[in-house]
């Protein structure tokens, strides 16, 4: 009897497991960590930041070596430039002490539809480096300054394509679900996508597959004195590795 009654305590204990499991699977399990400021999707295992200039002076050990319960930052995006000309001040300080801390590096660029992609292309190629080991470089594409679709997806299309020659690795989009379905549509469905979708305790409703989702813009971290925007990246360290720059 004592047998039967501890199966069957292992078949529970089992089918509770799955039951949890699944239910993780399908909806997004928020956790509130007051280190961090915000609320976490833990669901995820890969979590990262990203930053500009408006971080100020940040210290890059600090924010490596912060754990809370089994959650760190793994990543980090920097931005690198704006338009034709435009380079953030913060990007070669930012750049070369994430990498001595040991975080996965990427790079992006925010482009404008009315500025000559090849320039913009060129003033990003004269500032990043990028390394094996860091991720694909970044198109953050996400005002239309009044340009019909048609023009933003025709100029955000050479940029890529600059991208791709010059590094050798399909780069990332960064946008918004809105900006993507009304100005870029199912024409760039081959890139890796990188959503933001602030303020909703649910995964991004995009109609296609997405990599990293930007889930809050005032989280906090150790080492950085201001709020800075939060992600997860959909997939282990594995995946993680596999998309980086061989």
């Amino acid at each position: 009897m004592k047998r039967i009654w501890i199966g069957a305590v292992i078949i529970l204990l089992a089918v509770a497991a799955f039951v949890w499991w699944r239910y993780r699977e399908k909806h997004i399990v928020f956790v509130r960590y007051e280190e961090f400021g915000i609320d976490m999707p833990v669901n995820y295992k890969i979590h990262g930041i990203d930053v500009s200039k408006f971080q100020k002076d940040i210290n890059w050990p600090a924010v490596k070596q912060m754990q809370v319960d089994k959650i760190r930052i793994s990543f980090a995006f920097i931005k690198a430039t704006e338009g034709i000309t435009r380079q953030d001040i913060a990007f070669k300080h930012n750049w070369e002490r994430a990498g001595k801390a040991g975080l996965v590096r990427g790079a992006y660029h925010f482009f404008y539809a009315t500025r000559d992609p090849i320039k913009q292309a060129i003033n990003f190629q004269n500032v990043v480096d990028l390394q094996s080991g860091d991720l694909p470089p970044v198109l953050d594409i996400e005002t239309h300054n009044n340009q019909p679709a048609a023009v933003i997806r025709s100029t955000a299309r050479i940029w890529l394509e600059e991208m791709e020659k010059a590094y050798k690795v399909k780069p990332i989009i960064y946008t918004n679900i809105h900006f993507y379905e009304t100005y870029l549509g199912d024409e760039f469905d081959e890139y890796p996508l990188w959503l933001a979708h602030y303020y909703q305790k649910e995964r991004p409703r995009s109609g296609r597959a997405w990599l990293f989702w930007q889930h809050s813009d005032i989280g906090r971290v150790n080492g950085i004195r201001t709020t800075v925007d939060f992600n997860v990246f959909k997939g282990d360290s594995t995946d993680l590795a596999r998309l980086c720059i061989p």
